[in-house]
């Protein structure tokens, strides 16, 4: 009963800081699942990430739909993006089948330290330059090419994918953050999906008690943290964000590494 109790604790926990950073920033929720779940309940990587991408589904198309509400939504131009992400995320699960379990399982405790003090020393308030003048057919390549390099980041490791469109959509295709936010959680709702019926075709089944209460507690965290996202202070957000991420990433380096 003590282990059942112990494994819900840990689910809702990455569920939180899952759900918390997708709605607020576009965050991929493997970032705090996949280091969670390997780190306190011993899952192997591979298949903490297929988790993790799975929960990561419902939680993104809430919060889709939340900011779509608020107008903070370019479908147009994410759907070119998803067609590059959707075309390398299932080489990306090939490929990391052929990784070692420790690998993908240090990469992703990592990743949660570096976005947790990226957010806080550098937070995403406005975009640094812009492409609005360019060419349509500029940005098409370039959210074709950049979705891409994403979708093997985020079948690979099963992290960044969010962050990294984030950044894609701010810094080269000029969008403000709540409509970055907002167009890369949509995107991330297909990826994942693609990511996490390649995980689970590939690998073994994913434990069900697990892969249950990782989805109902990141999603309900996503859509409050969402609802919350659209009308805050983009900056106050960016660095509470920093902050749980950090001191996440700074308790999971030291159980793994030390």
């Amino acid at each position: 009963m003590q282990e059942f109790l112990f494994e819900v604790l840990i689910c809702f926990l990455a569920g939180a800081g899952a759900g918390l950073g997708t709605g607020f920033a576009g965050m991929s929720a493997a970032t705090v699942i996949s280091p969670m779940l390997v780190t306190f309940l011993g899952l192997p990587a591979y298949d903490a990430i297929g988790i993790a991408l799975a929960s990561d589904v419902l939680a993104s198309a809430v919060s889709a739909r939340t900011y779509a509400k608020s107008g903070a939504l370019d479908i147009k131009n994410g759907l070119v993006m998803m067609a590059g992400v959707l075309s390398m995320t299932m080489v990306g699960s090939w490929l990391s089948t052929f990784m070692p379990n420790n690998t993908l399982g240090g990469f992703s405790v990592v990743m949660t330290l570096i976005l947790g003090l990226r957010f806080l020393l550098l937070p995403v308030t406005s975009p640094n330059r812009t492409i609005q003048g360019s060419r349509r057919w500029v940005q098409i390549v370039k959210g074709a090419a950049g979705g891409a390099a994403i979708g093997l980041v985020c079948g690979f490791f099963g992290a960044g994918g969010g962050m990294m469109m984030l950044m894609l959509l701010t810094m080269l295709l000029g969008y403000e953050l709540k409509t970055a936010v907002g167009t890369s959680v949509f995107v991330m709702t297909f990826s994942a999906l693609t990511g996490a019926v390649s995980h689970f075709a590939l690998g073994s089944p994913p434990r069900m008690d697990l892969l249950i209460l990782c989805v109902i507690f990141t999603l309900l965290w996503a859509q409050i943290a969402a609802k919350i996202a659209t009308r805050a202070d983009a900056k106050l957000l960016n660095r509470l964000t920093g902050a749980i991420l950090t001191i996440l990433g700074v308790i999971l380096a030291a159980l793994n590494f030390f």
